[in-house]
């Protein structure tokens, strides 16, 4: 097929389903912001976390998904076979890892960010239930990526939409109360649990788009055979998957990190901490509607890259790249462009105050500058992930938001005014094009103008 007709098939699907994934915290957003201003905040301490697990499920699947694209790619269906068995058992022991810390760490990890009871506790209900349930979003991640690699990204369609349309339903009514009023309508039924109905609501989602994705996988995808009475953990595989996968998930820790680090340095002013916490979680909501699908075209990307590496086909890996850095900055530039001209109404979204909006509308125009260049930056790191150099795009991520975003915006914070500390997003943006830049005109001297183009 076209190379570009390839990369927008391959990624279209894909694009759908992580603005269908966007959709689990946003929804969460809209309706516990509703139901208690303490809860909201919670919620958006508890992103750093949930983001994390749900960075460790697509880091191994994109680990995952660049050995099978490279072995499918050599016609070497035994090692695909293997990497598949190896990457469902890495899936069930992350799972247990946060089911630990669901049960042990969630008090803790919120207190880290905000000492208010109220907040701590609504914290606490909402990211036990969601670490100690996330085999669903282990699970569904894994098999999604196992169908990408052979192409057949369109069953992620009915996987995560069939989780975010239960999330969507299930989120008021065991939310709210009977009798209760949202947005002018009077909840005829409902649990009344809270926060603690908004996580139900999720893990349920997730849990029911897993089980879509397991039958899809075993129906549909005979490309690949996953047989469990002949597994064996293969420490070979599971290293080659973690050489690329580690990066990425380390990339993500990296931002849950910064998050945490930055919901604790606004924390910090005396009575607009919480307010200032609800604005930057909201910010991050808002702005995976616009990130989302550039994920979502790297995640076409990735195996359209890898599989032409493998073939060596160098002009096919040059012409996707070009499309999707074209394609990239387009798209960042319409989300620069909502978020300068649409500000309060975004807030409203999610029951703003009139602190709120007076904190946050200036903040989403500012930290929304760094749009311009995090399209390009996004794109060349997943060129390094594919060639197996996802060192380089965690060394980019390291430099972007621990070297330069948190430290700057620790530094701004001393000056008293907390319009300041949103400028650091930008700034760190901006370093971080450059170094990209830097590593992927060290890769192409290395590896791509070396490799030979087969026709």
């Amino acid at each position: 097929m076209p190379v570009r007709r390839l990369l927008f098939t391959m990624s279209l699907p894909m694009i759908v389903s992580m603005l269908v994934q966007a959709l689990y915290n946003i929804v969460d957003g809209v309706f516990v912001a509703a139901y208690s201003p303490d809860a909201y905040t919670a919620l958006n301490c508890a992103f750093p976390a949930q983001n994390l697990m749900i960075g460790v499920a697509t880091g191994t699947g994109v680990g995952l998904n660049s050995l099978l694209s490279r072995s499918l790619g050599e016609k070497n269906f035994k090692k695909a076979n293997q990497v598949a068995e190896n990457g469902i058992f890495l899936a069930l022991i992350s799972f247990v890892v946060f089911f630990l810390f669901g049960m042990f760490g969630s008090a803790p990890f919120i207190r880290f960010q905000n000492n208010d009871p109220a907040v701590v506790e609504f914290g606490r209900q909402y990211l036990t239930i969601c670490c100690c349930v996330s085999i669903g979003v282990f699970l569904q991640i894994t098999f999604e990526r196992l169908m990408q690699a052979t192409g057949k990204t369109i069953f992620t369609l009915y996987t995560q939409g069939a989780g975010a349309i239960i999330n969507i339903i299930l989120d008021p009514i065991f939310i709210f109360s009977k009798g209760d009023v949202f947005r002018g309508f009077e909840m005829p039924f409902g649990f009344g649990m809270g926060i603690a109905g908004a996580a139900i609501a999720t893990v349920i989602g997730q849990c029911v788009a897993a089980l879509i994705a397991i039958f899809c996988h075993f129906r549909f995808n005979h490309e690949i055979k996953v047989k469990v009475r002949e597994f064996r953990p293969r420490a070979v595989i599971i290293r080659n998957i973690y050489e690329v996968g580690i990066p990425s998930i380390l990339m993500v820790c990296i931002g849950s990190v910064m998050t945490a680090g930055i919901n604790r340095i606004l924390s910090g002013f005396a009575g607009i901490g919480k307010t200032a916490v609800s604005v930057f979680g909201t910010y991050f909501k808002l702005q995976s509607f616009v990130f989302m699908p550039i994920f979502g075209m790297n995640n076409g990307l990735i195996p359209i890259l890898a599989y032409n590496y493998g073939a060596g086909k160098r002009s096919r890996m040059m012409t996707a790249l070009r499309t999707a850095l074209i394609a990239a900055l387009l798209y960042m530039l319409l989300g620069l462009l909502v978020m300068q001209v649409l500000p309060g109404p975004l807030l409203k979204i999610f029951s703003a105050s009139d602190q709120m909006l007076e904190i946050g509308i200036p903040a989403l125009r500012t930290m929304s500058l760094s749009f311009l260049f995090a399209g390009i930056c996004i794109v060349l790191m997943s060129c390094m992930q594919a060639l197996g150099r996802g060192f380089y795009a965690m060394g980019i991520s390291v430099s972007r938001q621990l070297v330069v975003l948190l430290p700057v915006a620790y530094l701004l914070s001393l000056a008293g005014e907390i319009g300041l500390i949103w400028f650091s997003f930008p700034i760190a943006e901006a370093a971080s094009v450059i170094a990209a830049s830097i590593f992927f005109g060290r890769l192409y001297r290395r590896i791509i103008r070396k490799i030979p183009d087969q026709v």
